[in-house]
């Protein structure tokens, strides 16, 4: 995908929300060990590599989700953060998506110059079930960041964010159900109350996915197509776009960029019931979704 940097891949279990992670499924399919941490070798630079035209595949303006394969502020990884910190550093031009289970190592893993956070980076905690979001949010609050949101995902428990909401600083909070193996259920109300929790709070949220396993109105949904899965979130019409994010996002002179030069993302008829379309990066024309076999219809237990 483009929107995606693995600096490094491997990550550690923290919390109930790793219990059934995507990641050590997939890397379990591939015969991979997915608490092997290491550094990639290809994807490592991916920020600043360029096409044969000289230009930066990664354009100005894009955002770009950071270790989904991993963590970025996981322990063992700090031997090589600093060089990942340089690379945002450089492209100024970029918004950078980083989320952490480990908000508490955040500070002292922050880069020398860093002062009261740097504008291209976006700080997002996950906070899969109430305990995770009291524990985790407040030290999001407390931290320097200029941009800050939430992720609930997977979401296995009702989450209230309503007093730090009111705080003004959280700008986004996306929800998504749990997909692969052991899928754990995702409930209806839990998606809608934190939905009206952001309305009244003006904040954007986003309800990426039902995932695998969807309760509604006391019905079991086997959902089992990631599409279907997105379809059916959208349907809810439970996303809600709030007030703008605006990143002032500068070249390596450090002079702002004008609107017109910034990347506008572009999107296909399918996108158009898409869950994730408000927070998306826009599609990459990479051609797999027309081969892609979907899957089929979801079952109603």
């Amino acid at each position: 995908m483009h929107d995606i940097w693995n600096p490094w891949h491997g990550c550690v279990r923290k919390s109930e929300g790793c219990d059934n992670c995507y990641m050590f499924f997939l890397d379990k399919m591939r015969d991979m060990d997915g608490s092997s941490i290491f550094r990639t070798k290809a994807g490592f630079n991916y920020p600043l590599q360029k096409d044969r035209q000289g230009r930066y595949k990664i354009q100005s303006g894009e955002m770009i989700r950071v270790c989904m394969t991993s963590d970025f502020f996981l322990e063992e990884a700090d031997k090589w953060r600093e060089d990942a910190w340089d690379i945002i550093r450089q492209r100024s031009d970029v918004k950078f998506f980083l989320l952490t289970k480990r908000p508490e190592r955040v500070e002292k893993c922050l880069p020398y110059d860093w002062g009261e956070g740097w504008e291209n980076v976006f700080m997002n905690v996950t906070a899969e079930n109430q305990k995770r979001a009291d524990e985790r949010v407040p030290i999001l609050l407390s931290l320097p960041f200029k941009h800050k949101g939430v992720m609930c995902a997977p979401f296995i428990g009702g989450v209230s964010l309503r007093e730090y909401l009111k705080t003004g600083q959280i700008e986004q909070v996306l929800c998504d159900g749990e997909n692969y193996e052991g899928s754990r259920p995702c409930r209806y109300e839990w998606v809608k109350a934190l939905s009206d929790e952001c309305r009244e709070f003006d904040v954007t949220f986003v309800f990426c996915g039902t995932g695998r396993r969807f309760i509604k109105d006391g019905r079991l949904y086997k959902i089992e197509s990631s599409r279907l899965q997105s379809e059916q979130a959208f349907k809810s019409n439970l996303s809600f776009k709030g007030r703008p994010m605006v990143f002032d996002l500068r070249d390596s002179w450090g002079v702002p960029i004008d609107e017109n030069e910034l990347y506008k993302p572009t999107f296909r008829e399918r996108c158009e019931s898409c869950a994730m379309r408000i927070s998306c990066n826009g599609c990459s024309s990479c051609g797999r979704c027309e081969n892609k076999d979907n899957g089929n219809d979801y079952v109603q237990d």
